[in-house]
């Protein structure tokens, strides 16, 4: 996978709640310079910078997240965003 982000860009990633991991829902994220590392970018969710790797599950559309999220988890509706 290349990472063909920018900042200012909107993407979907998988959020497991850290309160009870057993649950998974996909949210929309904020690509930025990451405030801390130069010439690096991060991923901005609930008020926290994630660097963004090759490891994590970012997506560039809410339907390509949601596809993945049946494919790894089943039903998609427990996953969708409320917009």
């Amino acid at each position: 996978m290349t990472l063909n982000y920018e900042a200012g860009d909107i993407v979907y990633v998988f959020y497991r709640n850290p309160h009870t991991q057993d649950v998974a829902n996909i949210q929309a994220a904020a690509v930025v310079n990451h405030p801390d590392q130069p010439n690096e970018l991060a991923l901005f969710l609930y008020e926290t910078y994630y660097p963004v790797s090759e490891d994590m599950a970012i997506y560039s559309s809410e339907e390509e997240a949601n596809a993945a999220y049946t494919y790894y988890y089943g039903d998609v509706s427990e996953g969708t965003l409320d917009v």
